[in-house]
């Protein structure tokens, strides 16, 4: 699978063992950076990730800040994109499973490399679900949708 990956100074040094787990997993791995520790501006690399993954450049994308919550907002501006913030195995399962996530934030401040590994692999590993998760992707991405047209189910 190719996978854009991207950070900013704050997730550098979590990006770079990620980036080395995926290498090490055999997929091909695009590096949009940051490729130091010295600060930058996150949503340039949020951007180049989530539009490599919107125009299918790449298949799946990787985006790691501090936090995780400014490349989850970044990303998740470009149409096409279902960038999940997650913290946990069980969110990055449920981001696949019930979200069709398409790209990964973590906070490279907030989350320790051993797990970060383990989220991502299970984030690699889980398939879409489909069924009534695919009715909600769609009214996600139909674009200026009022909520009060939806019928609920």
């Amino acid at each position: 699978m190719k996978i854009a990956i991207g950070s900013d100074h704050g997730g550098f040094e979590l990006k770079e063992e990620i980036r080395g787990l995926l290498t090490g997993l055999g997929h091909q791995v695009m590096d949009v950076g940051c490729h130091s520790p010295d600060s930058v501006d996150y949503p340039i690399q949020g951007r180049e990730v989530a539009e490599s993954v919107a125009s299918g450049r790449c298949e799946r994308g990787v985006l790691v800040c501090g936090t995780g919550i400014g490349m989850s907002i970044v990303a998740n501006r470009v149409p096409g994109i279902r960038a999940t913030l997650c913290h946990d195995l069980f969110t990055a399962r449920m981001g696949r499973e019930h979200n069709d996530s398409n790209i990964l934030c973590m906070g490279g401040r907030v989350i320790e490399p051993g797990l970060a590994k383990e989220m991502v692999k299970v984030w690699l590993m889980t398939p879409f679900k489909g069924g009534r998760h695919s009715r909600r992707i769609n009214m996600i991405d139909l674009p200026e949708q009022k909520n009060d047209s939806f019928e609920a189910h």
